[in-house]
Formats: C-alpha cells, structure tokens, sequence
C-alpha cells in the first residue's frame, strides 16, 4: 500500500478535512496529513480544527515564519519524513514557495515522488531566490495538480514538462453543505451574503452601491475580516445604507452550511488586477451545494464555475450587478431554477469526493511510474 505525506496549511480548516476522509475511502492509500498548528494572515490567526479525521492521520509539527506565504517552511519535516518513509510527498502549495522547494528538495533526497498545487492563473515573473525555487520544483516534481486551467497554461508556459491534471484543491461535501429544510422565508426581506476577504480586488464595494439602488426590503450581510473593512463601513455611511449592511466576523467552517442557509443570493463581485485575478471562489460552491442561487463577477475562473448556474455580470459594472439582483429578488422561477441548477452543479463536479477520486488517481499513476 503506498504511504502518501501530504503537507498542507490548508487543511487545518475542518470543512477541508472531508477530502482526507474521502481520499482515504479508497483502500489502497495510506495517508499522513501535516498541518501547522496556526496559520496568520490578514483575516487573523487560523487555528486547526479536528473535524473529519477518520483513516489517516493528521499530524501538526512546527511552522518558521507563520504567515509569510512566500517564506514559511517546516523545520521539522526532514525528520518526519524520515520517520514516515512515504512513496509520495503531496506538496499542497505554490511552486514558487520555500515550503515547496524544501519538501521538493527532501522527497527527492527520500526517494520519494513529489508533487505541487497550484492555483496560479498569471503568468508572473519572480526575483531570486523565488524564481530559482520555482525553476528547481519544475524541473523535479513527478506530478502538477493545479486549480483551474489557466494555472495549466502558466505552468506549461513556464516549462514544466510532467503530468499536470486540472483538481479543485477542495470541494464541499454536500451532505453538509445541503439546502435549508422547509419553505423560503421571504417576509423578512431579501438577503444578499458576501463570504471573504475584505480587500480591495474583491469588489465589495461594488456590491454595496449596486445594493443602494434596489426597491423594497433588503439587508447585505458582510461576512470576513481585513483591511478594508472600515473604508466598506465607512461607505455604507456615505451611501446612506449602514442600517442595511451587517458586518460579520470569521465563524469555524462547520457554522458556515447555517451561514449560507440563512441568504437570498450569494454574490463574489471580485474584480482584476495586474497582480490577481480570481482563481476559483470557494464560496461559490459552498453557496451552490446550499441551494443559494450565486452571482459572480467576469473575473477570473469565476465564469467557469458558475456555468449556467448562476448570473454573471462584468466585473466593476454596479448598473449589471444591480440588474442581476433585482431578477432574483422579483422572479420566484428565476430563484428557484438557479437554487436547483446551482446545487447540481456541484454534484456532478465540485463534491469532496469527486476531488479526492481525481486526487487519487495521480497517487496511482505515480506509483505506476507514468
């Protein structure tokens, strides 16, 4: 049975955990999960949650330079792989990172096969020694898992001659993530949810001004943490609206499925930069396995998750937004074709299991030697 390490920040999230479970369902692998004890960034301190951690084991070991996405590394991880012995190190980051080229660099001393994710959708040019990382983890993982296809593109762009394979990091696990029991209540107005990082390329602003302009009764709620997040109360008050939009803080994982079952109409109105596009939006899924029609933005992957699932309208453009959200608000149809349409869409493509079945199929060719 081939023994799998897989290092991966993200997977202190407990709602992430599923894919584990899921990966593990498939009795051919062996797996050992690493995780940090904390991770920090600009929503605060991440702290491991314990989940779904049945078959496998999910270990916490020391973190140098928490928070430093490009810097951080695992002090420790020579000895645990050491101790571990796998045939394959999961590297679940950047190519371009130091946590990636050590992993990189201590499998191949192991013996082991390697691979990375990626979520990278811009072709971007890095200084040393980040660009000397990245060109050393491309010319010596076995495999590429990246998020979307234009990751793909940048990758191949950049040389990498391996298997690469399109997986979404993470999907939901739908028997969670599962649409509210009962009738819709639409006597307490309609709500509008925004789920994220509170930073500028999102584009909550524009979410807020297209708000400003929609009849009847409505409430935004603001659910995240970050720099922005006086400049968006701030404009609330400008635009005369503050006793309309709520500010939520960061909730654990496992409260969001109750978050997303109490909204009208998820909306991700991310907008580019020359440094960022949208890579995926989680949220997006989440909101759809819940049955909660989504609007998106034309930035990025967005379009390509959503499909004909939900609306999309250009990025920035408050006039379409606004227009978008007036149709699900009026159109009982429109609301409930989208609510059904969108949670399919999911099933068929974004689940935990379809992800850790994909996953599992790269542990299978790599242990084949392909």
């Amino acid at each position: 049975m081939p023994r799998i390490v897989m290092i991966s920040k993200a997977c202190l999230v407990g709602a992430y955990q599923r894919k584990l479970e899921n990966i593990v369902s498939h009795h051919d692998v062996e797996l050992t999960v690493l995780v940090p004890p904390t991770w920090q960034d600009e929503r605060g301190v991440i702290r491991l949650e314990r989940a779904h951690v049945q078959g496998y084991a999910l270990r916490a070991i020391p973190i140098a330079l928490n928070g430093n996405f490009h810097l951080h590394f695992y002090p420790t991880l020579g000895r645990e792989l050491a101790q571990l012995r796998p045939h394959i190190v999961h590297i679940d980051e950047e190519p371009y990172n130091l946590a990636t080229f050590h992993a990189t660099w201590l499998a191949r001393r192991r013996g082991a096969r390697s691979l990375f994710f990626s979520w990278q959708n811009l072709n971007r040019s890095y200084p040393f020694p980040f660009n000397w990382m990245e060109r050393y983890v491309l010319r010596h993982s076995d495999y590429g898992l990246v998020g979307n296809q234009a990751a793909a593109e940048v990758w191949r762009a950049k040389g990498y001659p391996g298997p690469l394979r399109v997986v979404p990091q993470f999907g939901v696990d739908p028997e969670i993530f599962k649409p509210k029991v009962g009738a819709r209540d639409t006597g307490r107005g309609f709500a509008i949810g925004y789920i994220g990082r509170l930073v500028e390329e999102k584009g909550i602003d524009v979410l807020l001004r297209a708000a400003m302009g929609l009849p009847g009764l409505w409430r935004v709620y603001v659910l995240g943490s970050g720099p922005e997040r006086q400049p968006l109360e701030r404009l609330t008050q400008a635009l005369g609206i503050a006793d309309r939009v709520i500010f939520d803080a960061p909730i654990p994982s496992m409260q969001m499925p109750a978050y997303y079952s109490e909204l009208d109409v998820l909306v991700l109105p991310s907008r580019s930069r020359p440094n960022w596009k949208e890579q995926f939006g989680r949220v997006l899924i989440e909101a759809m396995a819940c049955g909660v029609p989504v609007i998106g933005s034309t930035c990025g992957e967005i379009p390509q998750v959503v499909n004909t699932s939900g609306l999309i309208f250009p990025e920035g453009n408050v006039d379409a937004l606004r227009e978008c959200l007036v149709c699900l608000q009026q159109d009982e149809t429109l609301w409930a074709n989208l609510s059904k349409s969108g949670r399919q869409r999911v099933m068929e493509h974004y689940t935990q299991a379809n992800v850790a079945d994909e996953t599992v199929r790269v542990y299978r060719e790599l242990m084949a030697g392909r």
